[in-house]
């Protein structure tokens, strides 16, 4: 269905597509212990007119709430006691390798330059000569362009992120699974985080960054739906094991997605403030 959230120009005009990807009924217990219950989430592509509009979701929880173990299962890393991940159109079962995957140590191969670890990456997706065009595109698209010969040793911990995803871009589809992108970052560095996380979102309708945090403010501020992880309680209020999702936040119908400055705006600090208070109930 075709809504509007903005009315100075098309770019509030947004439909729904087809789904990318999908969470059903994922399970996971270790012995007696449940982690996870019940999971379900579904991403779809967006369509907005006139602009290319990749998807930027995230999945926030408290800590220790299965984040990393949810994270795990929509990698194909791990695989969940009952349920499962499809990914695109062909409801697919996920693999480890269909999805980009960012963790927060950014593994490269320190003794190859960063052009020979991005080689390695292109070469799991793309014909031999393919490979160094994609590479430069990437590279030039999130500004490290010039940096090829260089060895990771030599680059900041954000242009270390930025070869992570370029490596991911490369040798996976047009998901890209990011854990944790703004742990220990200040002010500055996590509005570069995120106008980076929104680039990769624009270069395909289809890209899909997929956010795991515990960071309300900062992935409310990029995302265009969340989706909120946590406990339920029972009739007694005694916690009932295993986390689900709790809460869904379609941002796109709140009107707070693709806006400059959105953090100023007193709609959004009420959202964050209201997502806070509802963190405090799922632990």
């Amino acid at each position: 269905m075709e809504h509007c959230t903005y009315s100075t120009d098309c770019a509030g005009c947004v439909t729904e597509g087809d789904t990318l990807l999908s969470i059903e009924n994922v399970n996971l217990k270790y012995g007696d212990h449940v982690v996870l219950r019940d999971v379900n989430a579904t991403i779809k592509d967006v369509h907005r007119r006139c602009h290319v509009q990749g998807q930027v979701v995230g999945f926030l929880g408290p800590s220790g709430i299965g984040k990393t173990q949810l994270f795990r299962i929509i990698a194909g890393l791990n695989k969940p006691t009952s349920g499962g991940v499809y990914v695109n159109t062909k409801h697919e079962l996920v693999q480890a390798g269909m999805v980009g995957v960012v963790a927060q140590s950014y593994t490269l191969f320190e003794h190859r330059t960063i052009f020979g670890n991005l080689m390695l990456a292109a070469s799991k997706k793309y014909p031999k000569n393919e490979r160094k065009d994609k590479i430069e595109f990437y590279l030039k698209s999130l500004g490290m362009e010039g940096y090829g010969h260089s060895y990771p040793a030599n680059l900041s911990g954000g242009q270390r992120q930025r070869i992570a995803i370029i490596q991911q871009l490369l040798c996976s589809e047009h998901f890209l699974l990011m854990d944790e992108p703004y742990s220990g970052l200040d002010l500055v560095m996590l509005e570069k985080v995120n106008k980076l996380i929104a680039d990769i979102a624009c270069m395909d309708d289809l890209n899909t960054v997929i956010v795991i945090s515990h960071d309300i403010h900062a992935v409310a501020s990029v995302a265009d739906h969340l989706w909120l992880l946590g406990y339920e309680r029972d009739a007694a209020g005694n916690i009932i094991q295993g986390a689900r999702i709790v809460e869904t936040y379609n941002l796109i119908d709140l009107g707070l997605c693709w806006q400059e400055n959105i953090q100023t705006r007193p709609d959004f600090v009420d959202f964050v403030r209201h997502v806070g208070d509802r963190f405090r109930t799922l632990r």
